[in-house]
């Protein structure tokens, strides 16, 4: 394993802990045996072999010395790099994008996350398909429905890969229409939906198994959880939510993760409120949470979507650090300390939980003129409609709807 710490890079984090959770990575991968991790501080990445030929020839003593079949880079690698540098070391080479990807593929558990995986691998391919090959000239006919007389070969295979996408993208719209009609489903009965999120391996699943009694996988590994799930529980009071288990998030995530996963975490996107969990015994936990603010960002999740953050794993704190960040987090609004182990600070987060979403849901009355039809459509498809009386000059509607919802109705 190595980590290229490129000095130039203004958003570089500190290379130790950066190499701890690339080897953590590699061990998420079965049948991965990490032999050997390495940071290497590169001052200007090399653009043939990322590394200058003095380290390339210390590397592959090490790699020839363990009899090395895999080497991960735990960073960018362009495809003429990549084969370079397996040709010099004669070892297959992963990044970080294609460790990610093999993971991903590894875990997925569902039709829906299989296709996902595949899309983002195919749109992987793709991108280093180009690159990789611009320098080739071979040429091939083909008859017509192939394609023309003199086309490249890298066109043919771009167009395989398109066809790929396209497949999978069909697929997967299915997919979504499917979870479109249980969103419908669950909006007649109109429970507020709680996501949790947060850095992989920050405690989620854990959470919540705790809260909801589900089994869901829940190990000290990157990217336990892969496939969303979803519960109906109770709390204190009686109310009933919907908590939402959502795949971690994590620094550089590939953009063709993000873009693949999209539908994995529409119910981020739907959620009244969004619950960030953080590991707060990690040492990185500072910019673990930056980077699922990020992410979130980049999804578009509105900040207008009330938020509570979660400090978890306080009982693997010492006692001294665990009072400081209890004192600490009773000074922040929309804060806790738990431990998702131990059960502590739970009965808080109930009660906290309770508090956001009685804000959420809030029962109105609305006169709409028989000229607004669509408009009364809308809002009987949400089912915030509780009841109808009309009159000569329309229909008076009470209504029991969220913030998010009566956003929505502004726009229709």
């Amino acid at each position: 394993m190595l980590h290229p710490d490129i000095q130039t890079d203004p958003s570089r984090r500190d290379a130790g802990p950066a190499l701890d959770e690339a080897v953590a990575l590699a061990a998420a991968l079965p049948g991965i045996d990490v032999v050997g991790a390495e940071v290497v501080n590169l001052r200007k990445p090399q653009p043939g072999t990322l590394l200058g030929k003095g380290k390339l020839q210390d590397i592959k003593a090490m790699v020839n010395a363990a009899e090395v079949d895999l080497v991960l880079v735990d960073g960018p690698v362009t495809p003429v790099q990549q084969r370079n540098l397996e040709q010099e070391w004669k070892v297959k080479l992963l990044d970080r994008t294609g460790l990610i990807l093999e993971i991903f593929a590894d875990r997925a558990a569902t039709r829906e996350g299989v296709l996902q995986v595949e899309l983002a691998a195919l749109s992987y391919q793709r991108t280093r398909l180009v690159r990789a090959w611009t320098h080739l000239e071979r040429q091939r006919g083909g008859l017509g429905f192939v394609g023309g007389p003199g086309e490249t070969q890298i066109e043919a295979d771009r167009r395989a890969i398109d066809d790929a996408i396209n497949r999978i993208r069909r697929q997967l719209s299915k997919v979504t229409k499917t979870r479109a009609l249980h969103r419908a489903a669950r909006a007649k009965v109109p429970f507020p939906v709680v996501a949790l999120v947060g850095y992989t391996n920050a405690g989620k699943s854990t959470l919540f198994n705790h809260m909801t009694g589900a089994n869901v996988m829940a190990k000290d590994m990157l990217f336990a959880t892969l496939d969303p799930t979803m519960r109906s529980i109770e709390l204190d009071h009686g109310e009933k939510v919907i908590l939402s288990d959502t795949v971690g998030f994590i620094s550089s995530l590939p953009t063709e993760l993000v873009a693949a996963f999209r539908a994995t975490l529409e119910e981020v996107l739907e959620a009244d409120l969004i619950v960030h969990v953080r590991d707060i015994a990690s040492p990185e936990t500072k910019n673990q949470a930056v980077d699922v603010e990020t992410i979130l960002e980049s999804l578009g999740v509105s900040e207008d979507v009330p938020r509570l953050e979660l400090w978890n794993k306080v009982d693997l704190l010492n006692d001294e650090a665990a009072d400081a960040l209890r004192n600490l987090a009773s000074r922040r609004e929309d804060t806790l300390v738990i431990s998702a182990t131990s059960g502590e600070g739970l009965t808080e987060l109930h009660g906290a939980i309770s508090a956001h979403l009685a804000d959420v849901h809030t029962v109105e009355t609305l006169t709409l003129p028989f000229s607004e039809g669509r408009k009364r459509a809308w809002l009987f498809e949400q089912g915030v409609v509780e009841n109808e009386t009309q009159s000569e000059d329309g229909w008076a509607l009470t209504l029991r709807w969220s913030s998010r919802q009566k956003a929505d109705y502004a726009q229709v």
